[in-house]
């Protein structure tokens, strides 16, 4: 198995877990074209190259009433100007019919934690040829996570990301356990880590989840230290007015030291060669 790569020319991104560290990035949900580009723009101002992140429909929001986006059709044609930008772009998809369409637009198409196990899904997703980004359920042991991307490569495609989000602990809570990272890890597939949906908690506002930001950089510092491909975080230049996942978003001005602490992480720990002890 090999390394991911994402996009094309000076802007593109290597996912591999012996390499450099990857980022994604963007908010949750494009919440207007005008939005999505500067976001798009701010990010790779802010961090360099980057994949960018935002979904056309979040189809789990806790309550009806919530926003999901802007749409398929709308929502591909402002990921595909984000991506004219040079920058390589990812969208969840989450029926198998929106892969072929999703994958004309974009870089990666991700499956979400919730449907990370369901077999039509992935496989229409592999048979596309975009890379895929596998998001760990919240109920899957890391192990089983291979079962995952083998119905992926089933269709010929390895170009498979698998993403770590938290387990449930209980009701309304998460849990990252750092050594599910090395497990994904022995499957030969890049693994990142995502920093700010692991921070979530999940309908503990009632209509909407909670969050806890706080933990969003050191759960992040201690997945980059295990040596990942890369790292994900939802960025909002105001959390607060964010339209999905406000709570659990990483403020855009604190994104530039936050990505560079981890970078200074990353290089020391896969520039670390162990000393053999007779």
């Amino acid at each position: 198995m090999s390394a991911v790569t994402a996009g094309e020319g000076s802007g593109s991104i290597t996912f591999d877990n012996k390499a450099g560290l990857a980022l994604i990035a963007g908010p949750c949900v494009i919440e207007s074209e005008q939005h999505a580009l500067a976001m798009a723009r701010a990010i790779r101002e802010i961090a360099g190259a980057f994949v960018f992140k935002a979904s056309f429909d979040k189809a789990n929001r806790s309550s009806v009433h919530s926003y999901r986006g802007p749409g398929l059709k709308e929502g591909l044609r402002i990921l595909g100007a984000a991506r004219a930008l040079g920058i390589p772009a990812l969208t969840d998809i989450h029926e198998p019919a929106q892969a072929q369409a999703a994958a004309e637009h974009v870089d990666i198409l991700q499956i979400p934690a919730f449907l990370c196990r369901q077999t039509d899904l992935l496989l229409e997703a592999g048979r596309t040829g975009r890379a895929v980004n596998i998001k760990k359920g919240q109920f899957v042991s890391p192990a089983d996570m291979g079962r995952a991307a083998e119905k992926v490569a089933s269709t010929g495609n390895q170009r498979i990301i698998l993403t770590e989000r938290g387990s449930s602990f209980g009701y309304n809570n998460l849990v990252v356990d750092m050594r599910g990272l090395r497990i994904m890890a022995g499957t030969g597939y890049p693994v990142v880590f995502d920093a700010t949906h692991s921070v979530q908690l999940p309908g503990a506002a009632g209509t909407v989840s909670g969050g806890q930001p706080e933990f969003i950089e050191p759960l992040a510092r201690a997945a980059t230290a295990t040596g990942i491909a890369g790292v994900f975080v939802e960025v909002h230049e105001r959390p607060e007015r964010a339209l999905s996942d406000g709570a659990n978003a990483l403020r855009l001005d604190r994104l530039g030291e936050f990505w560079r602490r981890l970078g200074e992480i990353d290089r020391l720990v896969k520039g670390f060669r162990a000393v053999s002890i007779d």
